[in-house]
C-alpha cells in the first residue's frame, strides 16, 4: 500500500499545483489570471510570518493534493486563529483519507503554533467535502457576506 506524504510546496512543485489549483477553481466556477497564480504561489513559497502556508499532499509520487492556510490575529482571542482557505483533493484520489490527513496537518500546524482552532468555508453546493467536514468539525451558524471593492 502506497504511504500519503504531505510536505510544504517547493518551486519544482509549481506545475502540479497549476495543475490543481487549476481544478480548484473549476470546481467553484470561476478562474484567474496567471499573475493571480505567480503572487499566490510565491506567497506559499515565502516563508514569512504573516504569509500563507501550504501542504502538497503526494501518493506515489503524484501529487494529489493541497491545502493553504493562513495564521492571522483574532479580536475573540489573544491566540492567533488559523484560516484554512482552500482544500482540494483530486477526485480520482478521493475517499483516500487524503482530505482528512490535510486537515489533520494543517490542525496540527495550528496547535504547534499557539493557534486557538482552525475555520473554514465552502459552499452549499460542497456535499461530498461536507461529509467529510461534518465527521471531523463543528458546523458554525454564520453566513458570509461580501462587499466588492469597485
Amino acid at each position: 500500500m502506497s504511504q500519503l506524504i504531505l510536505r510544504p510546496p517547493t518551486a519544482q512543485d509549481r506545475p502540479e499545483w497549476d495543475r490543481l489549483f487549476t481544478a480548484y477553481l473549476r470546481f467553484y466556477e470561476t478562474s484567474r489570471p496567471k499573475e493571480v497564480f505567480d503572487s499566490s504561489f510565491a506567497r506559499l513559497l515565502s516563508g514569512a510570518d504573516n504569509e500563507f502556508k501550504g501542504l502538497i499532499a503526494l501518493k506515489d509520487g503524484q501529487a494529489i493534493g493541497f491545502t493553504h492556510y493562513l495564521f492571522h490575529r483574532h479580536m475573540w482571542s489573544v491566540e492567533n486563529t488559523c484560516y484554512l482557505q482552500d482544500l482540494f483533493v483530486d477526485p480520482a484520489a478521493r475517499g483516500t483519507g487524503a482530505g482528512r490527513a490535510l486537515i489533520e496537518a494543517v490542525h496540527h500546524e495550528a496547535r504547534e503554533a499557539g493557534a486557538s482552532g482552525v475555520y473554514w468555508m465552502t459552499q452549499a453546493f460542497n456535499t461530498t467535502a461536507r461529509q467529510l467536514y461534518d465527521r471531523v468539525a463543528e458546523l458554525t451558524p454564520f453566513i458570509r457576506y461580501n462587499k466588492p471593492i469597485k
